[in-house]
């Protein structure tokens, strides 16, 4: 059984516990399947079983279950979505399917309406700038590790260029380096 007493994918984290991916418009589009740890099968045509993965972000859930596991009307979902609110995947025939975190979004978005009393234009709002965030916040990770491997790059290449030294062809020797003056007399022929 999944949250709300319906089926469900697996433990859903939450809008606040996304672990910094974007939330609400958008999150119907792009969903890559096979990134999770969950598994289910599939029969192919053929009779061969096909391996599938089930993520928070895959499609599974028709409207009438999405409006029963976040206690909302499916009027309210329909509006949500002409709002650009929570905009859940198509199937072909245009049908909605909504992921696990859509339904948190769903969630989210009823507690913000209800318990802080934000209408739908700040709540559409705070989810664009919680994307914006959490796309700034992936960007800068990218950068630093960028910034990592070049340093490591060139602290290989200055290694290499310090191995390739040949010491053996001139000793070296410190010479030590002082301020006294010395002068120079011609010796006398007696």
């Amino acid at each position: 059984m999944g949250p709300g007493g319906g089926p469900g994918v697996g433990p859903s984290t939450g809008p606040g516990a996304a672990g910094g991916r974007p939330l609400g418009p958008g999150t119907g589009t792009g969903r890559q399947p096979g990134a999770g740890a969950g598994h289910t099968g599939g029969v192919r045509a053929s009779g061969v079983r096909a391996t599938y993965h089930l993520t928070e972000e895959t499609p599974v859930y028709v409207i009438s279950v999405a409006a029963q596991l976040s206690g909302l009307h499916p009027q309210t979902l329909r509006q949500y979505d002409r709002l650009g609110l929570v905009s859940p995947d198509r199937t072909a025939g245009r049908g909605r399917r909504y992921s696990a975190r859509d339904i948190e979004l769903l969630r989210e978005v009823q507690r913000l309406s209800q318990e802080e009393g934000i209408n739908l234009a700040g709540i559409k709002r705070i989810i664009e700038l919680e994307n914006q965030v959490a796309a700034l916040q992936a960007r800068v990770a990218e950068l630093q590790g960028a910034v990592e491997a070049a340093t490591e790059a060139a602290s290989a290449r200055e290694a290499a260029v310090h191995a390739s030294y040949r010491r053996d062809l001139v000793p070296y020797q410190q010479v030590q380096q002082t301020s006294a003056l010395v002068v120079w007399r011609p010796k006398r022929r007696d």
